[in-house]
């Protein structure tokens, strides 16, 4: 196995930037795109490598095909279709179930022994399917579930407190969607517990929740905040870095649930998800937890119907 290659399948908005991140901050060696529209990897790749001309470590940036995946520290799956404004991530659910479908044919012939991660949305439904479809375990296959939401908790969070982002302790979990909720009794700022702050819990959550439209209706896509969430949980897997991030894993007992894929905090090393971090949620988040597991459930017993 190359421990330095990674191969992103889909190389739209987010490949192509979780490409750019990856290749800037120099966390691999390779950088291998794939896309089913011809020519698009290979201009992304030629994009992107001349971004890093410059960069103080070589970073290898080509177009290539699903071959590339044998041997790789990492395969991305980011195929799929931009929500629009008005939709939810579970309204793309068909089209994603159908491209990922595709995609399973052609990466049978493969030998996987790598952590794949899938961000498509709805990336808890297709992680889980994703996972099934390839016979990997929950710790090698997973989803990065709510890292994004998680990125943008504590960026409301520090700017509601009136300190550094990096004085956040914040963890978004359950559905990578409109049900998500913020662990805030667990969450601190400045070493304070959230409800020393004097905050509004509901306009955070609120206001959390409708981040990625919000980007969407202003500029028709979202794509910088994902490559730097997917950067940094591919790092912590080629670094074996064992740090704590929110991914979208089956669980099987844990937090209460089974045969269900969401956000929660897990350990992350070279081999993909080492443990997963039960918070000590409140009875309401712990409802609120449930709820969006059950949103969930509902939508991978539709994607098994597709």
């Amino acid at each position: 196995m190359d421990s330095r290659r990674i191969v992103i399948l889909g190389a739209g908005h987010v490949g192509s930037h979780c490409a750019y991140a990856l290749a800037v901050q120099g966390i691999c060696e390779e950088i291998v795109l794939v896309d089913i529209v011809p020519g698009k990897a290979e201009a992304q790749a030629l994009d992107i490598a001349d971004s890093v001309s410059f960069s103080p470590r070589p970073v290898r940036v080509r177009a290539g095909d699903y071959a590339d995946c044998d041997g790789a520290a990492l395969i991305v799956v980011a195929i799929g279709e931009p929500r629009l404004p008005g939709q939810t991530r579970l309204d793309l659910l068909s089209r994603s179930v159908e491209l990922v479908r595709t995609l399973v044919s052609q990466l049978r012939p493969y030998t996987i022994r790598c952590p794949v991660v899938a961000i498509t949305n709805p990336v808890d439904i297709v992680a889980d399917y994703l996972r099934k479809s390839l016979m990997l375990e929950r710790w090698r296959c997973f989803g990065t579930g709510t890292l994004l939401d998680t990125a943008r908790l504590i960026r409301i969070l520090a700017r509601r407190a009136g300190v550094a982002p990096q004085n956040v302790s914040a963890f978004a979990l359950g559905e990578h969607g409109d049900s998500s909720l913020a662990a805030l009794s667990c969450a601190s700022a400045g070493g304070l517990p959230f409800e020393a702050l004097g905050l509004d819990p509901n306009a955070i959550i609120e206001e959390t929740r409708r981040a990625g439209m919000d980007i969407i209706i202003g500029k028709g896509s979202t794509e910088f905040g994902i490559g730097r969430s997917l950067a940094l949980l591919a790092g912590c897997i080629l670094r074996d870095e064992h740090r704590i991030l929110p991914v979208s894993v089956q669980l099987l007992g844990e937090y209460g649930q089974s045969g269900v894929g969401c956000g929660v905090p897990c350990q992350i090393g070279a081999e993909g998800i080492e443990r997963i971090i039960e918070l000590p949620l409140s009875d309401r988040e712990r409802e609120q937890l449930a709820h969006s597991c059950s949103i969930i459930k509902q939508h991978i017993d539709m994607a098994s119907a597709l």
